[in-house]
């Protein structure tokens, strides 16, 4: 079998699948072993392509006039990961897909059967209400370590009808994450196959493209999405990063455009952060950071909205890009005549986008900004937490930061970036 893969402008055409991924692709054929398959591991390593293939392979050959759920940490994202690849394969092989967007549906038919696929998001606690009440002959979770708990258990729990199979895949975490300890540990008990992948197992990826991955990441990011490790995050979050060797001067010359990254506190410092692009890199030029706290006295937003325009000194920013929980900032932006873009706070992801714009130099931290390089210099995981955190201090020119990645990365699809937003395991 021939899959032809293609990632930026590089095609990579592959004669057969690799032994892992065989596995993944026929362990329903003896269903009397296992109940459900578990696949983690590294990035690009192979796993949600195959698994997908799969388990569209297996609906349609054990079952009709059946529901199946396919479960991402949001829609929009299983889309991106897995059908946008994964639809046109199954119409070369003669499966016909519809898909109603606005029902969150896809209905397959092959070989004079029919099955609806039901599309969920279990982005947080309240995404379970979502799925409850389906019922389903099997369901896909693709990156299961992202979802709420609760979501996972419902979405297992809508699997009545016999026969039903249960599909998890996922890049590792910490060893603390409740998916390791009660699936991944248990799976011999919960009689789920259990296969841990690499980049080696995903026959698409060449040598040069395994090695651009390797040098992306260091450190936790480095043991887990690399090495494909369940491992603890520890020590310091930007552990690659050196304030004092890699901060660069503002650049001469002019910046085609300015953004602002905002972190807004009252009783907590505030932060916010201007940035230039030029030649496709953004520098943050400049900053402006108070603390109340030091200074004895807290500020009105109307205060921090003239701080702004002290900030920009003329510059008409594109956007600025405030914590979405700051509504009276929020509000009070608007009126002044700011393009207000809220940002994406989640934390997890954040950290991991804005490393490796870091590393690929996407983005720049200027000399001049000394706050935020303090606080990367003290920007520690929490151990004392059973999930990934920092530390809750010292952290606002982090945050400011993070929001600025975030933004970036939502229109950055072609880069490394992007696939942390979206956690594309690409097969």
């Amino acid at each position: 079998m021939r899959v032809r893969k293609r990632r930026r402008g590089e095609t990579t055409e592959i004669t057969q699948f690799s032994p892992k991924q065989k596995q993944v692709l026929s362990w329903w054929c003896r269903p009397e072993n296992w109940e459900a398959i578990i696949c983690d591991g590294a990035v690009r390593s192979g796993k949600t392509f195959s698994m997908g293939l799969s388990f569209f392979l297996w609906a349609m050959a054990v079952f009709d006039k059946k529901q199946f759920g396919l479960c991402g940490k949001t829609i929009a994202s299983l889309r991106r990961n897995l059908l946008t690849e994964l639809l046109p394969y199954l119409q070369g092989l003669g499966f016909l897909c519809r898909e109603k967007r606005s029902e969150n549906l896809l209905t397959v038919r092959f070989q004079g059967r029919e099955n609806r696929f039901l599309l969920f998001g279990g982005r947080d606690e309240s995404s379970a209400a979502l799925i409850q009440g389906s019922t389903l002959a099997g369901v896909l979770l693709d990156e299961t370590a992202l979802m709420p708990r609760s979501f996972v258990e419902q979405a297992c729990a809508r699997c009545s009808v016999p026969g039903s199979r249960l599909w998890f895949n996922c890049n590792p975490e910490g060893p603390s994450h409740w998916f390791y300890q009660e699936w991944i540990l248990k799976a011999q008990q919960r009689r789920a196959l259990y296969l841990h992948f690499t980049m080696e197992d995903n026959p698409a990826l060449t040598p040069r493209i395994r090695a651009r991955y390797r040098s992306a990441y260091s450190g936790t990011f480095y043991r887990r999405f690399v090495l494909g490790e369940w491992t603890a995050a520890q020590g310091r979050v930007y552990d690659f990063y050196d304030p004092e060797r890699d901060p660069e001067a503002v650049p001469e010359g002019t910046f085609s455009a300015w953004r602002v990254s905002a972190d807004y506190g009252t009783a907590n410092p505030a932060s916010f952060g201007l940035w230039g692009r030029q030649n496709g890199v953004w520098y943050r030029t400049e900053e402006y950071y108070y603390d109340s706290r030091q200074a004895g006295q807290q500020k009105t937003d109307a205060e921090y909205v003239e701080d702004l325009r002290t900030l920009l000194a003329g510059r008409r920013p594109e956007r600025v890009i405030v914590d979405p929980s700051a509504a009276s900032f929020i509000q009070a932006l608007r009126r002044a005549g700011f393009p207000v873009t809220p940002a994406d706070n989640d934390v997890a992801d954040g950290i991991r986008v804005t490393a490796d714009l870091l590393k690929r130099r996407r983005i720049v931290l200027c000399k001049s900004c000394r706050d935020c390089l303090r606080e990367m210099a003290v920007y520690c995981w929490d151990t004392r937490k059973d999930r990934d955190a920092p530390r809750k201090e010292q952290d606002h020119a982090m945050d400011d930061l993070r929001y600025f990645a975030m933004d970036l990365a939502g229109e950055d699809r072609g880069g490394f970036a992007a696939a942390w937003v979206e956690r594309k395991s690409a097969g």
